[in-house]
């Protein structure tokens, strides 16, 4: 017996996306459903047991909620599983990233985690970093490390390029990638991991003067990719440690279950990590005002390095008068993961996580009614109402998700969205018995509730922001 055919299919030539052909004839994009999702549901119900944490250990609040919710799956210590909905918000920080460090001039590569042991005992650091540093030999008995940062090896490469010429200057490379840190006790979930996700940044400039200048760029822009996801950081005066250089800044989040001490000046500009003042020490040197204290998670780093490196790898350039100048360095960290969960520890209630509105996994969810309930017309009214957001509100296509499990009343599927931190969710309920059909708006971030026509619904949506 031949099988029967589907009221849907999906047709695509070559290079074209593949699109869902309706019964009526038309074509649009898959509904994203989540019943389809790669989505471990049973974490929630389990309450996610972390192996990093032993019964009776307090555990930070992103680290609960993102096990509860599935958005992380224990590894092995100190590693995960970033789950879909992590991923696409890592990609969405990514692109701010990106959009941030381009627009300085900023040019992203590759760099190999694998690093030559040779390449870090020239530098000094093979034994400095101690057991933090992951050791391995191949085959052939050469010995490299995985890279927690990349100031070697790029370094080597620039060195590499015998013709730079000051006209090139100033680079600015980057990369967004895994990094590998063996951390004596891994906690907090994603804030102390053994293996992360960063951005790191090199500089190389023509002077001391250029680089200090370059220096203020790449700090301002850190400042403006955490104004844009809505986090207040602190720029504070930093140690240099096991990185070198003369100048160091750290970008932290006030937070209480921050592990970094910050002393903060109320009266002015004035702000330090605890460990590079003396501790006696109440006011301020710059203004004598009070100093006050509080706690903060380490999201980004900045240093400048001089000529710390080059001097050591010889990179140069050639001056306006052909003679080979040592380049002056910075290097500038982002924590990627570390700044995605450091966000749902400030944003979030205790069972309910907020991101960022910039970078949530998605920004839509539709609910349609119970399977069975009078309300069951509102399923159909939901489906159009999906299909009419995806043709109509470019900014949040693809950023819709409708959940599907009718069979679930709308309260526990609701709960299920204020877990997941959707910033908007649409409800189908009583009052898409109206003329015209009403759907019931939540917006989670400012807790309002709205009833709207499709048409509110799809003018709300439009004022989206995207990065």
């Amino acid at each position: 017996m031949r099988p029967q055919r589907s009221s849907t299919a999906t047709h695509a030539g070559p290079g074209q996306r593949c699109r869902q052909v309706h019964h009526d004839g038309s074509t649009r994009p898959r509904r994203v459903a989540v019943s389809q999702l790669f989505q471990p549901f049973n974490l929630r119900e389990d309450h996610a047991a972390d192996p990093e944490s032993k019964p009776g250990d307090l555990t930070c609040r992103s680290q609960k909620l993102m096990l509860q919710a599935g958005l992380i799956c224990p590894a092995q210590n100190g590693c995960y599983y970033y789950m879909p909905y992590t991923v696409r918000a890592m990609e969405k920080l990514i692109q701010v990233i990106d959009q941030a460090m381009q627009g300085i001039g900023g040019q992203k590569l590759n760099m190999p985690s694998l690093n030559s042991a040779e390449l870090w005992r020239a530098s000094g650091r093979w034994d400095i970093m101690g057991k933090e540093l992951f050791r391995l030999a191949d085959r052939h008995n050469q010995e490299y490390c995985l890279g927690p940062t990349h100031e070697e090896i790029v370094t080597h490469l620039v060195a590499s390029q015998a013709a730079l010429s000051y006209k090139q200057l100033p680079l600015l490379l980057y990369q967004i990638t895994r990094k590998f840190r063996d951390e004596p006790k891994p906690r907090f979930g994603l804030l102390r991991s053994r293996e992360f996700y960063m951005k790191d940044m090199y500089t190389f400039d023509t002077s001391e003067k250029a680089a200090h200048q370059t220096y203020s760029l790449v700090c301002d822009a850190y400042c403006s990719v955490f104004n844009r996801l809505g986090l207040s950081v602190l720029k504070v005066q930093a140690d240099t440690g096991s990185i070198g250089g003369t100048m160091s800044h750290e970008f932290q989040l006030p937070a209480s279950t921050g592990e970094d001490r910050l002393v903060v000046c109320p009266g002015c500009n004035f702000s330090a990590n605890a460990e590079t003042i003396n501790f006696d020490l109440t006011n301020c040197l710059v203004c004598h005002g009070k100093l006050t204290e509080t706690k903060g998670i380490e999201v980004g780093h900045a240093f400048y390095l001089g000529t710390k490196y080059s001097s050591v790898f010889n990179a140069t350039f050639q001056d306006a008068e052909s003679k080979h100048v040592l380049a002056e360095m910075g290097c500038y960290g982002l924590g990627v993961t570390r700044i995605l969960a450091a966000s749902v520890e400030v944003l979030s209630t205790e069972d309910r996580i907020r991101w960022p509105t910039l970078i949530a996994p998605y920004q839509v969810c539709l609910i349609p009614p119970k399977k069975g309930s009078r309300e069951e017309v509102g399923v159909a009214l939901m489906e159009s109402l999906y299909d009419d957001i995806a043709d109509g509100v470019p900014q949040v296509k693809g950023d819709v998700i409708l959940d599907d499990r009718s069979h679930w009343t709308i309260g526990k599927r609701l709960k299920d969205a204020n877990m997941l931190g959707y910033p908007y969710v649409v409800i189908a309920g009583k009052k898409v018995l109206n003329t015209p059909a009403e759907f019931e708006v939540w917006s989670q971030n400012t807790g309002e509730v709205l009833f709207l026509t499709k048409e509110g619904v799809i003018e709300l949506l439009s004022k989206v922001q995207v990065p």
